[in-house]
């Protein structure tokens, strides 16, 4: 399953429209994560939250193939994308493991493909150091085999993404 969440304000090109199985669009009409950790313990996976994010754990442990678009917000995703990723805590479990030589905690759904992330947006160095960082770490904790991370100067360069 390929998924996409993205905080642009315009429609993606017709070239995008139909591959992916899931758009999720970041508006910020949803209530920001309560720190509650419900999603982990007494209802693994569903925010206790009842809006739109609901079970967006599940939605985004279960994806093969995640993409995110992001403007740049000081070396980090736009509020309303870190929001929903926030939501999603549930796709891993209270457990911990050894993954890399690291602890991390446990997979709820286990291993997923690729994480592709495309950041728009005015970007110094120091962000893109930032953002690498980040996006690494990311992969790591979402359980993704491999992971890309591309700076878009124009959303034209939008056309394919899944190039």
């Amino acid at each position: 399953m390929k998924i996409l969440i993205h905080d642009l304000r315009d429609p993606l090109p017709n070239s995008n429209k139909n591959i992916f199985d899931l758009e999720i669009f970041a508006h910020g009409k949803y209530a920001p994560c309560q720190g509650c950790f419900e999603c982990w313990t007494k209802t693994p996976a569903s925010c206790k939250l009842k809006d739109s994010l609901y079970e967006v754990c599940r939605v985004i442990g279960q994806a093969d193939d995640l993409y995110i678009i992001s403007e740049n917000y000081y070396g980090c995703y736009s509020p309303s994308i870190k929001n929903i990723l926030d939501r999603s805590i549930g796709t891993s479990t209270p457990l911990s493991t050894y993954r890399n030589r690291e602890m991390h905690h446990t997979l709820r759904y286990g291993k997923s493909h690729n994480l592709s992330v495309y950041i728009y947006g005015d970007i110094t160095d120091k962000e893109r150091e930032s953002w690498q960082l980040l996006i690494e770490r990311n992969a790591i904790n979402y359980g993704f085999k491999s992971h890309k991370i591309s700076f878009i100067t124009d959303l034209k360069e939008l056309k394919e993404i899944t190039d």
